[in-house]
């Protein structure tokens, strides 16, 4: 009997907001392993299913919890918003399940932020960009600088996951400051919150003005590049073609 967990990406937001395969994946599982705050977003949904959930930081640990199901015989899914391969579970999973080479991972996409938020600001991802996650509790602030720096001297339009917290009131100011060495002021920035949820707004304004706005962990910011403009309300960055 094959031992299998699927590592799931929910999309932004609820059950509406996930692919089918992630659906049907959901329905078959006997076991769904997540963030409280995930597992909340479609516990209603399914109600039948044995629910594993911990809180923040202890990722390792749900890993942990879910594997040991996974090894009775029982079917589990891990879930993840957005996408599980995109600042979520799925990289941490294969490293744990490694040392389990009966335990069978299937990684099932689903939805970034940075999809479902560019989709509500007009088409802000239509050339190349870039995510940079502004936590640093897993990467060094050194290292996110850097990769602020020359994203923005390479005119990447730019995606900020993680924004600010708490203990990073100011982490969005100071990534504003570094690109704004490298990019006009007046290029379009754009915040989106809640993407997906009730209570989903954006508003559209300058990277001058984004470094004073105030944003949340449930808020995704992308910053243009020095070809992106701003189309009835909506960012845009040109591909090139000829109109």
């Amino acid at each position: 009997m094959t031992k299998k967990v699927y590592v799931v990406g929910l999309g932004p937001g609820g059950v509406e907001q996930m692919t089918k395969r992630a659906q049907e994946t959901l329905a078959i599982c006997d076991v769904i392993a997540g963030y409280n705050v995930y597992i909340d977003l479609i516990k209603d949904d399914y109600r039948d299913k044995e629910f594993l959930s911990t809180g923040m930081r202890k990722e390792v640990e749900r890993c942990k919890l879910a594997i040991d199901e996974a090894l009775k015989g029982k079917t589990v899914a891990m879930i993840s918003s957005g996408d599980a391969g995109v600042y979520g579970m799925a990289g941490i999973m294969y490293q744990i399940a490694s040392d389990y080479p009966e335990l069978e991972v299937e990684v099932v996409p689903g939805i970034t932020a940075a999809c479902s938020g560019a989709a509500v600001l007009g088409a802000p991802l239509i050339s190349d960009f870039t995510l940079i996650s502004l936590s640093d509790l897993l990467t060094p602030w050194e290292k996110i600088e850097k990769r602020l720096d020359l994203a923005s001297q390479a005119d990447f339009v730019i995606c900020l996951y993680n924004p600010s917290s708490f203990k990073r009131h100011d982490y969005l100011q100071k990534a504003c400051d570094i690109m704004l060495k490298n990019q006009r002021a007046d290029v379009p920035a754009g915040i989106v919150r809640n993407i997906g949820r009730e209570g989903e707004e954006y508003e559209i304004m300058t990277l001058a003005e984004l470094r004073d706005a105030q944003v949340d962990m449930f808020s995704t910011v992308i910053i243009g590049n020095s070809q992106t403009e701003v189309i009835n309300n909506k960012m845009v960055t040109p591909r090139g073609y000829k109109i």
